[in-house]
C-alpha cells in the first residue's frame, strides 16, 4: 500500500467495533486479546479502521473469571471494551446485546467467537467488501475437511434442510459476519425472543458480499456449544424460519388416509379370495400407526404454541448489568 492509499484510507476510515459472546473463556480470552489487539492495531496504521475502533466483549453470565479479565483488559488498554449481562441468556442474545450496544457507537461491527477458530485474517477482506459498498458480509467456511465425517455430514444436512422449509440461510455461515449500522439499525427493528441471527440477517435484504476463510482449532479450552446445544440452537432455527413442518403434519395425515384407503382395497380383495386376515393384528398396527402420528403432530404443534406463548410476554432479549468503556 502506497501513501496516497494510506491517506484515502484514513479520510474515509470507519469505526469497527469488534463484537465477541464470551462464556467461561478465561482459557481462551489472554491469547484471543493478544491476537486481536495486534490485528486492530494493524488495521489502526493502515487507515482501514478510526483509532476510535473497539473490541467489545460481553460476557454472558460466566462463572468463571471471565469478567474480571474482561475488566482487567479494559483497564490495561482502552481498546477494550465490555458488556456484563446480568444473567446467561445463551450465545445469539449474548451477540445481539453486543451488537445492540455498538450501534451507536461505531459505523460497522464484526461478530466472531471468542476461540479464535474463525480467522481473524478474513477481517481485511470484510472492510474491503464493506468500503465497496456491502452493508453486510458474511464470513463462510470454504471447506469443512477438518471436521469429523458425522459433524460435517450433520452440519451440511441442517443447512440443506433450512433451505427446503423455506428459511433464508447462507450455507456454511455461522456468526461471524460484519455488519454496517443501516443494517443494525434495521436488525433492532425485529423483537422476536426466539432468535435465531443466522436466518434474521438475510432477511434485511442489503447489499451483501461473502469472504471465505479456513476454520481453525480453538486455542484453548473446550467448546461452548456441546451436541445438545448444537440441537436446540438447529431445533430454533427450524422453527423460527419456517412453518412448513405444520403443513407437513397435514399432508401426512393426507397420505396416511390415502394409505389407509389403499390397504382397505387390498383387504377386501382378500376377504374375497378367502385369505384369512387377523383382525387384531390390524387394529394393534392402526392404533400404533395413528398415535404416533398424533404424538408428533401434537409436539410439533405444541412447539409452535410455547414460541407464540413467549413472543407475546415481550421479555426482554437480554438485561445489561454493567458497561466498561
Amino acid at each position: 500500500m502506497n501513501i496516497l492509499d494510506i491517506f484515502e484510507n484514513k479520510f474515509r476510515s470507519d469505526t469497527l467495533y469488534v463484537v465477541i459472546p464470551c462464556y467461561n473463556e478465561e482459557e481462551a480470552l489472554p491469547e484471543t486479546a493478544r491476537v486481536l489487539r495486534e490485528k486492530m492495531h494493524s488495521l489502526i496504521d493502515s487507515g482501514k479502521i478510526s483509532e476510535k475502533s473497539r473490541i467489545m466483549l460481553v460476557n454472558d453470565g460466566s462463572k468463571d473469571r471471565t469478567w474480571q479479565l474482561i475488566k482487567s483488559l479494559h483497564e490495561a488498554d482502552k481498546l477494550f471494551c465490555g458488556v456484563c449481562l446480568s444473567r446467561n441468556r445463551g450465545h445469539q442474545n449474548a451477540l445481539l446485546a453486543g451488537l445492540m450496544t455498538a450501534k451507536s457507537r461505531a459505523d460497522v461491527t464484526i461478530s466472531m467467537d471468542a476461540d479464535l477458530q474463525d480467522d481473524i485474517n478474513a477481517v481485511d477482506g470484510m472492510l474491503d467488501k464493506y468500503y465497496e459498498g456491502c452493508e453486510i458480509v458474511y464470513g463462510v467456511r470454504s471447506s469443512r475437511q477438518k471436521d469429523s465425517f458425522f459433524k460435517r455430514f450433520t452440519a451440511e444436512g441442517y443447512y440443506k434442510l433450512l433451505d427446503s422449509m423455506g428459511g433464508e440461510v447462507v450455507f456454511n455461515h455461522a456468526d461471524y459476519r460484519l455488519m454496517s449500522r443501516v443494517a443494525l439499525e434495521a436488525l433492532s427493528e425485529y423483537g422476536e425472543v426466539n432468535l435465531f441471527l443466522r436466518g434474521i440477517v438475510p432477511m434485511l435484504g442489503y447489499k451483501t458480499g461473502v469472504v471465505e476463510y479456513e476454520r481453525g482449532e480453538r486455542v484453548a479450552g473446550e467448546s461452548k456449544y456441546p451436541l445438545k446445544k448444537m440441537l436446540g440452537l438447529a431445533s430454533e432455527g427450524i422453527t423460527s424460519l419456517s412453518t412448513k413442518p405444520l403443513r407437513a403434519i397435514l399432508w401426512t395425515g393426507v397420505g396416511t388416509l390415502f394409505a389407509d384407503f389403499v390397504l382397505l382395497i387390498l383387504f377386501l380383495v382378500e376377504l374375497c379370495t378367502g385369505v384369512p386376515f387377523g383382525s387384531a393384528k390390524l387394529l394393534l398396527l392402526a392404533v400404533l400407526l395413528m398415535g404416533g402420528l398424533i404424538l408428533v403432530g401434537l409436539g410439533i404443534i405444541g412447539e409452535y404454541i410455547g414460541k407464540i406463548y413467549l413472543e407475546t410476554k415481550h421479555r426482554p432479549s437480554f438485561i445489561i448489568e454493567s458497561i466498561v468503556e
